[in-house]
């Protein structure tokens, strides 16, 4: 009994964030509702707030969920990843990009920004950050796993160059979700080109 009354809790639970994530984008999360995402997930509004203690948590799970989903999809490339570091690097990051708009649009993203960035110490303040971590050390993992297999220069410090290439990502990304204009292959392009002299220096 206990597993499925786990299931049923994670089924409601994906339930209300993939609920708040359609009402976000229709919407706009400053216009958004408790009740109105309660009514979509067909719960009731305390078994939202049982979950949730406010729409910044909501927009966090939602994060989580997207993020989540991205760093399963990375774990693939590592695995088994492209022969070419240059490749490699891009191959990971287009998985990233790719994928950062299938449940939140930019104003969500900048929604989550500012909310983390106003309130870094409350409980989805804490969890955003957590997750900017979790991808910093994947993209590390990929450029270990190239010097492993001898593609990337033993002298290397792996660690760094992941760092430096997520926040190079992540600052690009912020950049794409503030401009109004700017496309999502315009933002690869660019990441690319600017990956391009470090892979170039670090490839054995």
């Amino acid at each position: 009994m206990s597993g499925l009354r786990e299931r049923q809790k994670a089924d409601r639970e994906r339930r209300i964030i993939e609920a708040a994530a359609h009402y976000f984008r229709d919407i706009g999360f400053e216009d958004s509702h408790i009740e109105a995402i309660a009514e979509r997930a067909e719960v009731s509004v305390g078994t939202v707030y049982n979950y949730f203690e406010s729409k910044g948590d909501l927009l966090v799970a939602i994060v989580a969920l997207e993020v989540n989903e991205i760093l399963n999809a990375g774990e693939g490339l590592i695995a088994d990843p492209p022969r070419d570091v240059e490749q490699a690097v891009n191959g990971l990051i287009a998985i990233y990009l790719d994928h950062s708009l299938v449940y939140l649009d930019k104003g969500m993203w900048r929604n989550a920004m500012a909310l983390t960035t106003r309130q870094p110490d409350t409980r989805f303040g804490r969890q955003y950050n957590r997750l900017d971590e979790c991808l910093t050390a994947q993209v590390c993992d990929l450029i270990a796993r190239l010097q492993r297999d001898g593609r990337v220069k033993p002298d290397v410090d792996a660690r760094a160059v992941g760092e430096t290439i997520f926040n190079n990502t992540n600052m690009m990304f912020t950049i794409f979700v503030k401009s109004g204009d700017m496309t999502l292959d315009s933002l690869k392009s660019s990441i690319a080109r600017q990956n391009a002299p470090l892979t170039d220096a670090i490839r054995a």
